[in-house]
């Protein structure tokens, strides 16, 4: 599936040929040849009682499969990365080849072989669109991070220190700032502080709003599945609204299995490489949800601030305290433990020895 076109393949019941369409990106046109090679099937002598697609998740996200959903065709969504390919430096790889691919992948996983590939979880719209508010902060935050540093930057080529450009009133002070020959800030450079200004003002400002509206949302809806969940997390000392929402949509709201499958979707798993005598481990497993990893390993570092007293803070203490070199390796473990912790909290109620609540509102 490209953005201009989509390659089509398909095996079809009493057709010896193996069916290859390319088209354009039309979701009535493809129902229409799936409709066509079913017809084609039953005139072969085979009745068709069930359609199953399968395609890589990519740009186009889940839409598609909910569409097909719809109109009662069996649809899957392939995890990219978990489809084996040939390890030979130079290979033909071509569209043709790939959903020749794709499709011994598929055909394996239905006949119940699940390490042929792994599928995705289709999210509905409303899943979907529940990460929308705290994805565009961490984009929004990240923005404001760069304007502030470009205007710094800007400043330290006048050699202009000390300066802080998030303050209230750093707009006035900019006209009475001087370069250290006494020079006030040329004009080009001062209009783009300005400007730089204005956007941190306006990010800031949409950063408020989505905090506003999510608060003002679990206000209204206490007792909607999702904020049940992230007004318990949120009640754990060390733990903000923020963070508690950005757990409970991305990870803690999924259907995973047990506490294995959670520490894996959090990326806090290792990649060891290990063949023979050769042993090694090559950190952290990539195929993880980064936000979540990101997110777990500042929560371990500030929830060693805020709950010195709980068991996982023990249990962290006692591995670094004759090693503290091994500090950064240990805080990933910590944030491993953390989240199943939190992960049977919201599930289950069980609450981690030591931790101590804030009183529920």
């Amino acid at each position: 599936m490209s953005q201009s076109s989509w390659l089509v393949a398909g095996i079809v019941p009493g057709v010896e040929r193996s069916p290859l369409k390319k088209l354009a990106v039309d979701e009535s046109a493809l129902l229409k040849l799936l409709n066509r090679w079913r017809e084609e099937a039953e005139k072969a002598g085979h009745r068709i009682e069930r359609i199953a697609i399968a395609f890589e998740a990519g740009r186009d996200g889940f839409w598609l499969a909910r569409w097909l959903g719809a109109r009662d065709i069996e649809a899957h969504v392939i995890h990219a990365s978990s489809v084996a390919v040939s390890r030979e430096h130079r290979r033909a790889k071509t569209d043709r080849l790939d959903t020749e691919l794709l499709k011994r992948a598929f055909l394996g996983w239905l006949c119940g072989e699940r390490d042929h590939c792994k599928m995705v979880a289709i999210p509905t719209l409303a899943q979907e669109d529940a990460k929308r508010p705290n994805r565009e902060r961490e984009s929004l935050v990240g923005e404001q991070s760069r304007i502030v540093n470009r205007m710094k930057a800007a400043l330290a080529r006048l050699g202009i220190r000390g300066f802080n450009p998030k303050l209230k009133k750093a707009v006035e002070r900019l006209d009475g700032l001087r370069t250290p020959e006494g020079e006030p800030i040329p004009p080009n450079t001062l209009a783009e502080l300005k400007h730089d200004m204005e956007r941190r003002r306006l990010v800031r400002s949409q950063i408020r709003d989505i905090e506003g509206t999510r608060l003002e949302r679990l206000e209204q809806a206490p007792g909607d599945g999702p904020h049940v969940m992230v007004r318990l997390l949120a009640r754990v000392i060390g733990v903000g609204v923020e963070t508690a929402d950005m757990l409970v949509q991305e990870v803690l709201s999924r259907n995973l299995r047990d506490r294995r499958a959670v520490a894996r979707y959090g990326g806090l798993t290792g990649s060891p490489d290990e063949s023979g005598k050769k042993r090694r481990e090559k950190g952290l497993a990539r195929s993880g949800n980064a936000r979540v990893r990101r997110g777990m390993i500042q929560l371990a570092w500030r929830f060693l601030m805020f709950q010195k007293d709980s068991a996982l803070a023990h249990w962290f203490y006692a591995r670094t305290k004759n090693a503290p070199q091994t500090r950064k390796t240990m805080i990933v473990a910590l944030a491993r433990k953390l989240l199943i912790a939190l992960w049977r909290l919201v599930r289950e109620g069980a609450i981690p020895e030591g931790i101590v609540l804030r009183p529920a509102l």
